[in-house]
């Protein structure tokens, strides 16, 4: 069937709306009508290079939608569910059997190969084919084919293009605190950078019931709103004199967790001087190449770990995250600015100037 997708054809030029052509559904597969999709750093990462992925591709991996159509072997999805869709995985090897998919040894091939993981595409143009199945989904798209691992059902009582972004970077956010921190309540903790993993683990921390919230960053809106969600405390990076003193200034022994989103190499440094004994970093950005840690400031048993997607099974996490927000304790809302699915280039822009927090496209003429 033809679709309408936006297509990165050259590093950091102008997303290009196309019409493309669509396979049917394989037997493990979904085809999703999308109604909004996210848009995440890491696909500017992408369509910037500076995460190598093949180009032109489709990029978009935060989608929501209404089932279309499914293939003859799912059994448990039918047309005119509500889906989100999250990441791809193997769902063979150790990690994925373990309930640990993020880190799925074939987490690149799955996500940013730009192709099944048997080497075919589902995506073409007069005849040739074009890279897709981004996080196994491709949502930049008013269409997109994804498989029963990464195709989540909720509710249909929450706006689909409210529910768009807990595919990847709300659930970032939101897992790391829950789920590889497993913060409980009383603990504190510091987040690095308050954009939409940011804020989503403020929210999340303040729903566990920590007792204190240190939102660093160097923009003061952002700060202000961290605290409308949560933060006990918002620190300047820019005007603090050092970012380590102003947080003890704080918590005097130091903080239980430190999340850092920013991958900065100054800021990795300040993260493990903040924590307490026994405390624990971790980094969903990565850090910078000339980023080092000395063995002496992990004495005190720190620690430091990297994290994939919060740690998250989505088929479990999604759902939760959802039912929070019905609960009135993870306003997402806040977080959103929508923007019609023919203003893409805008929305990056607006991203990438700090104008908006999480954008969201909307695909108007789809189902709601």
């Amino acid at each position: 069937m033809r679709i309408r997708a936006a297509v990165a054809h050259e590093q950091a030029k102008p997303l290009a709306i196309e019409e493309l052509e669509i396979d049917e559904p394989r037997d493990d597969e979904v085809l999703v009508n999308m109604v909004a999709t996210g848009i995440c750093q890491t696909d500017a990462h992408v369509w910037h290079q500076r995460i190598p992925a093949p180009l032109p591709m489709v990029l978009g991996h935060e989608g929501a939608g209404v089932v279309e159509r499914v293939g003859k072997g799912i059994t448990d999805l039918r047309p005119g569910d509500h889906v989100v869709l999250s990441f791809q995985a193997c769902g063979e090897c150790p990690q994925c059997l373990n309930g640990h998919s993020a880190y799925c040894e074939r987490t690149v091939a799955a996500n940013f190969g730009g192709t099944r993981l048997d080497g075919t595409r589902a995506l073409h143009r007069a005849g040739s084919d074009v890279n897709g199945h981004f996080f196994g989904q491709s949502s930049f798209a008013t269409h997109a084919l994804t498989t029963r691992r990464n195709t989540v059902k909720v509710s249909k009582d929450v706006p689909l293009d409210l529910l768009a972004p807990l595919g990847c970077g709300v659930q970032t956010g939101a897992g790391a605190v829950l789920n590889s921190f497993a913060l409980s309540e009383g603990e504190t903790i510091a987040v690095f950078g308050v954009g939409a993993v940011g804020f989503s683990a403020v929210m999340a921390a303040r729903a566990a019931g920590a007792a204190v919230i240190i939102a660093v960053d160097v923009n003061e809106q952002r700060l202000a709103l961290a605290e409308e969600l949560g933060a006990t405390h918002a620190v300047n990076a820019r005007s603090a004199e050092d970012v380590t003193d102003a947080i003890k200034t704080i918590a005097a022994a130091g903080v239980d967790y430190v999340l850092d989103t920013t991958g900065r190499p100054d800021m990795l440094t300040h993260a493990v001087s903040s924590l307490a004994p026994m405390g624990k970093v971790g980094l969903v950005a990565g850090a910078a190449p000339e980023a080092t840690i000395r063995a002496a400031d992990l004495a005190l048993g720190k620690s430091v770990q990297g994290i994939i997607q919060g740690d998250a099974t989505p088929e479990l996490f999604i759902p939760r995250l959802v039912q929070m927000y019905r609960d009135g304790h993870f306003p997402i809302d806040r977080l959103v600015k929508f923007y019609d699915f023919e203003d893409i280039n805008t929305a990056f822009a607006d991203a990438a100037s700090g104008d908006a927090v999480k954008p969201v496209l909307r695909f108007e003429k789809n189902p709601a």
